[in-house]
């Protein structure tokens, strides 16, 4: 049986608008009674928002049915042992809450200057300053972790390109002179744990996404089965440019999503 991880904007929605046959092809995957999880780069929302807008879009979708780059962020450090230490964060309700979910004391941005935390984590944040610059720069620069949620350097929003969660971490990686711990797509963090989250072996899941540099290199990268759909990112006009360009080639290539599900049958 088949599994599938499942991007989210330029996949099944963009922005706030629904893709066509995004709907129907959750529709299939439940008739089928197919494993799937939404897997979303996004660090933004919680599990409870992602399901709400997706089903504002028109998709059925549950929080538990969804693991965002936030939460794999929060086991990652877990695992790596950071569990109890306090971290200074760098985002918005989905990444805060998935923090302090985990156990985590989160530092105020004013915290005094020998509070050390144990890591920074940070996800996008359309608030960001140069202040949480400076203190994120000052808490990596003393040791602490430097976490990244997502590598994205522009993420789409209703037909546009707008400045993602890389972009920020680009200027804290110049800054502290240390490269973050990248744990979204394409990691091999978040997709280690999405496929123990399935239960299936890599070999049987599809990963399907509309970005080549994240959805699909990271499928390819853990051994899963790939499908790209020319909804997103990648479209009709400039997919074989990025193929070529990235140098990553998917196993399959859909206009849409149900493409795919009659190519599985």
């Amino acid at each position: 049986m088949p599994g599938f991880l499942l991007d989210l904007d330029g996949t099944l929605y963009s922005g706030d608008r629904p893709i066509p046959y995004a709907a129907e092809f959750i529709q299939w995957l439940r008739d089928k009674q197919y494993p799937f999880l939404f897997l979303t780069n996004n660090s933004s929302r919680t599990p409870e928002q992602v399901a709400a807008h997706l089903v504002h879009t028109g998709i059925e979708a549950k929080a538990d049915e969804v693991l965002t780059s936030s939460q794999a962020a929060a086991l990652y450090m877990k695992d790596a042992g950071l569990a109890g230490g306090p971290v200074f964060c760098i985002g918005e309700t989905g990444l805060r809450q998935a923090l302090a979910e985990a156990g985590f004391e989160l530092l105020p941005e004013d915290a005094p200057a020998e509070q050390a935390a144990v890591a920074v984590v940070q996800g996008i944040d359309r608030s960001f300053t140069y202040s949480k610059l400076m203190s994120a720069v000052r808490h990596v620069r003393r040791g602490a972790t430097f976490v990244l949620t997502n590598p994205d350097h522009l993420l789409p929003w209703n037909g546009e390109l707008t400045p993602g969660a890389g972009s920020i971490a680009a200027s804290i990686e110049r800054s502290s002179e240390t490269a973050p711990v990248v744990i979204g797509k394409p990691s091999p963090i978040i997709m280690r744990f999405a496929i123990a989250k399935l239960g299936l072996a890599a070999s049987d899941i599809w990963a399907v996404g509309d970005n080549l540099n994240t959805d699909i290199r990271g499928g390819v990268d853990a051994g899963c089965r790939s499908a790209l759909v020319l909804t997103g990112l990648a479209d009709e006009s400039n997919y074989a440019e990025q193929i070529e360009r990235t140098g990553v080639q998917p196993e399959v290539v859909c206009k849409h999503l149900m493409e795919l599900a009659a190519h599985i049958g």
